[in-house]
C-alpha cells in the first residue's frame, strides 16, 4: 500500500492541487440556454485505453474458492502488469476472497462474467493509507480497491466486487441499534468527533492517525489524486459505507455500474473535488444517498480548496436511498456545472429527488445546477430540496451561496412536496427556474423560504398551472 513516507513527499510537493488543470473555471452561462458547455465536457471525459495484455491471477498463485487469501496474488499481478508497461489484471469465474487492492497506473482491474471479488471482514487486511473520510482528511483504514496519484487505472468487467458488509460486520460501527450495534459496544462516534476537532484545529494531516483500533469505516473503491480513471460494468454489493468515492481526480467515467447495499452511509457514487465526471447508465439502490457531490468538509474543504466542477449524469436509475441526486453535505471548496438528463427516480424508500445540503458550518457554494428530462415517480419528500438548514443549520459563520438552479421538463408523479427550499434571510436562495414541468399528486403547497429570483413557466402541480 502507499507508504506514509510516499504521502508525505507528495504532501510536501503541495497536496491542494491549486492551480492545476483539476481546477478549471468553467465559462459563464448563457442565461437562455444552461446546457451549452455540455458538448465541451463531454468531449474532455475519455476513458483510458490500456495495452493489450492480460495477466490471470491464476498464475500469480489466486484460488477462487472463497477462503484462500488472494490479496498477495492481487498485489503481484498488479506488480507484474505495471512493470510490463501495463494491462487487465483478469478475474476469472470463481469466489476470491481478499483484503485491500492497490491500483498502479495503466492497470485495469477486470473481474469477468461469473467472477467475485470478495473482501475479508478482517481489519488488518486494510492498511493505514492517506484517505478522506466524510469530506476530512485522515491515514486510515485502505479502501477496499484505492490508487493514489496514478494514470490511466480501471475496474471494469460483468463480475461482482462483494464488500462483504452486515449488521455483523462493519455496519455496526455507524452505532445504529437497528444493525448490529448494541449500547456499550464501540462505535465511531469518539473517532469522528476527534477527527473533526483535529481538522478545526489545522493538525497535520500526517498526524490524524486513524484505522487499527479505531472505526472509520473505509469506502469500498476510492481513487485519489489520480487523472484517466474508469470504472464500468461491475455490480457493487455491501460495502461498509459510500462506495465509488474518487478524490481529488480529473477525467473520471463511472458507467454500467449496478450499486447495491442498505446499510448506513452506504451512498452509491460520490465525486469529491473531482473534475469532469461522467455518472451514466448506472443502478442505484442504496442505503443513503444514491449520487452525492461532494467538494470537502469544513475547514478542511477550505484549506484544500478544491471544488467538484463539471460532473454529467446520465441514464441513471435510482430506487431506494436518501438522495437521488445529492451535493453536500460535504461540499466546503464548492460545487459547480452539474447536469442531470435523462434519469429515472422511483421508489416510496427515496426521500428526495434533486437535494442540495449544506449549512453554516460548511459554506461553500452551489452554481450551475441543472436538470433536464427527468422523470420521477414516487419519493418521499421533494421533488427539488434546496436545505441550508442541514444538521448545524445556521449555526456558523459561513454562509452557503447557491444560484443557478434550472429545472427543465422534469415530472413527478408523487410526493409530499414539488420545491422545498430553505435559505437564510442573510444568504437567499437564488436564482431558480422551473420550465415545463409536471408535478402530479402533491400533498402539500411548496414550501419557499428566503428564496430571490424563482421563476416558472408553464409548470402545472395537482393538473393546475402555478
Amino acid at each position: 500500500m502507499t507508504t506514509r513516507r510516499a504521502f508525505l513527499r507528495a504532501l510536501a510537493g503541495g497536496a491542494t492541487l491549486a492551480g492545476s488543470p483539476l481546477v478549471r473555471r468553467a465559462g459563464a452561462q448563457a442565461p437562455n440556454d444552461p446546457w451549452r458547455d455540455l458538448p465541451q465536457t463531454l468531449a474532455r471525459i475519455t476513458p483510458p485505453v490500456f495495452p493489450a495484455r492480460d495477466f490471470d491471477i491464476t498464475r500469480f498463485g489466486a484460488v477462487g474458492d472463497n477462503r484462500h487469501d488472494n490479496t498477495d496474488a492481487f498485489r503481484d499481478a498488479i506488480a507484474a502488469c505495471a512493470r510490463a508497461g501495463g494491462g487487465r489484471i483478469v478475474v476469472p469465474a470463481g469466489e476470491f476472497a481478499t483484503g485491500a487492492i492497490e491500483l498502479k497506473s495503466r492497470v485495469n482491474l477486470h473481474v469477468s462474467a461469473s467472477a467475485t471479488i470478495r473482501f475479508a471482514r478482517d481489519p488488518a487486511k486494510y492498511p493505514r493509507v492517506f484517505s478522506r473520510w466524510e469530506g476530512m482528511e485522515l491515514m486510515n483504514y485502505s479502501p477496499f480497491v484505492y490508487a493514489f496519484e496514478q494514470d490511466n487505472i480501471a475496474v471494469t468487467g460483468s463480475g461482482t466486487l462483494d464488500g462483504n458488509a452486515s449488521c455483523e460486520h462493519w455496519w455496526p460501527w455507524k452505532g445504529r441499534t437497528d444493525c448490529g450495534w448494541t449500547r456499550g459496544s464501540a462505535n465511531q462516534d469518539a473517532d469522528r468527533n476527534a477527527l473533526a476537532g483535529m481538522v478545526e484545529r489545522g493538525v497535520p494531516v500526517a498526524q490524524r492517525l486513524f484505522g487499527a483500533g479505531h472505526y472509520l469505516r473505509p469506502q469500498f473503491i476510492q481513487p485519489y489524486r489520480c487523472t484517466n480513471v474508469l470504472v464500468e460494468g461491475v455490480t457493487l454489493i455491501n460495502s461498509p459505507m459510500w462506495q465509488v468515492h474518487p478524490v481529488l481526480c480529473r477525467n473520471v467515467t463511472i458507467r454500467d455500474l449496478s450499486i447495491r447495499a442498505d446499510g448506513p452511509n452506504t451512498d452509491g457514487c460520490d465525486p469529491e473535488s473531482c473534475a469532469d465526471v461522467l455518472i451514466s447508465h448506472c443502478t442505484f439502490d442504496t442505503g443513503d444517498d444514491c449520487i452525492a457531490i461532494k467538494a470537502g468538509r469544513n475547514a478542511d474543504g477550505r484549506r484544500v480548496a478544491t471544488p467538484s466542477e463539471n460532473i454529467v449524469i446520465r441514464h441513471c436509475r435510482m430506487k431506494n436511498g436518501h438522495g437521488g441526486v445529492t451535493i453536500g453535505s460535504e461540499m466546503s471548496a464548492g460545487v459547480r456545472n452539474v447536469f442531470v438528463e435523462e434519469c429515472d427516480l422511483d421508489s416510496p424508500a427515496l426521500d428526495f429527488a434533486l437535494r442540495v445540503k449544506t449549512n453554516a458550518m460548511r459554506g461553500g457554494f452551489v452554481e450551475n445546477l441543472f436538470a433536464r428530462n427527468v422523470r420521477i415517480g414516487q419519493v418521499a419528500r421533494a421533488a427539488l430540496t434546496i436545505d441550508f438548514f442541514y444538521e448545524e443549520g445556521d449555526k456558523g459563520p459561513f454562509l452557503p451561496r447557491v444560484r443557478n438552479v434550472a429545472l427543465e421538463n422534469v415530472t413527478l408523479a408523487k410526493a409530499e412536496y414539488a420545491l422545498y427550499l430553505r435559505g437564510f434571510s442573510n444568504a437567499p436562495i437564488r436564482d431558480v427556474s422551473l420550465r415545463d414541468c409536471d408535478f402530479g399528486a402533491v400533498a402539500k403547497p411548496d414550501l419557499i423560504e428566503h428564496v430571490e429570483g424563482l421563476t416558472r413557466r408553464n409548470v402545472r402541480m395537482n393538473g393546475t398551472i402555478v
